[in-house]
């Protein structure tokens, strides 16, 4: 199936490793070029050179960024315009938040926490919302109407967890935050579904990065509590990160266009709420 993205550009911050890079590259594989972001250079630059190994030139290109940092949008925005010409959407990766009850967690943790992980998120989102409406309405008037028709104008996904859906044992930031995001991409949903701009959450639960066997390794031998959890998931596996890659190429594609205001696991059916 061609889900319609070639030619078309997308941010993915934290796209230099784990679930952002797989997504990156399965945007790359069907034709898009995307701008990774990450707060480390090194990392940056060398995930953007693995993806256009097997890609024309350009395809994909780094910067330098803290989604923490106010004006990071802004210059986001304007770097992908200026690199490709056009931007299409994003891939907004939260972050993991620490560990920790609710009595043991300290407010410094807590309000670190909302800065880095629920209000860089949000700003971006809305910065980049508010953007891709102006640009089909400003730049693209000949395209506006038919987006906000069929729902190709722009695509948003936040890189969630399992927490939106059901508590999760010591990860009481996580567990206060993740819910509130999930407000978030419903009321941006609402707010710019009428422009042809699509907000979604995706919700990864055991997906086999560095950072889950990081976690495993602190409970056990990862292997051993690898085997032990991947009981409780109905497929009994972790899932690969390119499988998480291409749901997430999916959601932000054309193909998508009637998904918008949704939260979609992608976790072997491990999420037992509905």
């Amino acid at each position: 199936m061609d889900l319609g993205l070639r030619d078309r550009v997308y941010l993915v911050t934290g796209g230099s490793r784990g679930l952002g890079f797989a997504a990156a590259r399965a945007l790359v594989a069907d034709g898009a070029r995307v701008l990774l972001s990450s707060p480390h250079e090194s990392t940056a630059a060398a995930a953007a050179a693995r993806l256009t190994q097997d890609a024309p030139p350009g395809a994909a290109e780094w910067v330098v960024a803290d989604n923490g940092d106010p004006d990071v949008p802004g210059q986001l925005i304007a770097a992908a315009r200026d690199r490709f010409g056009r931007l299409d959407g994003a891939l907004i990766s939260v972050g993991g938040s620490p560990g920790g009850t609710v009595a043991g967690t300290e407010d410094d943790v807590w309000r670190k926490a909302f800065e880095s992980v629920f209000l860089g998120a949000v700003r971006l989102a809305r910065v980049l919302a508010t953007d891709l409406a102006a640009d089909l309405a400003g730049e693209r008037p000949d395209t506006a109407a038919a987006a906000a028709l069929t729902g190709t104008g722009g695509s948003v996904a936040f890189v969630l967890a399992a927490s939106v859906r059901t508590p999760l044992p010591g990860l009481a930031v996580s567990n206060g935050l993740f819910p509130g995001l999930a407000g978030v991409v419903k009321t941006l949903a609402d707010e710019h579904g009428p422009a042809g701009i699509r907000i979604n959450g995706l919700m990864p639960v055991r997906i086999a990065t560095d950072r889950v066997r990081q976690l495993d390794a602190l409970v056990g031998d990862p292997d051993e509590v690898r085997a032990r959890l991947s009981k409780s998931i109905p497929l009994r596996r972790y899932g690969e990160p390119a499988e998480f890659g291409r749901t997430a190429a999916f959601v932000l594609s054309p193909a998508a266009s009637y998904i918008t205001g949704a939260m979609i696991p992608i976790d072997g059916g491990a999420i037992r709420s509905f």
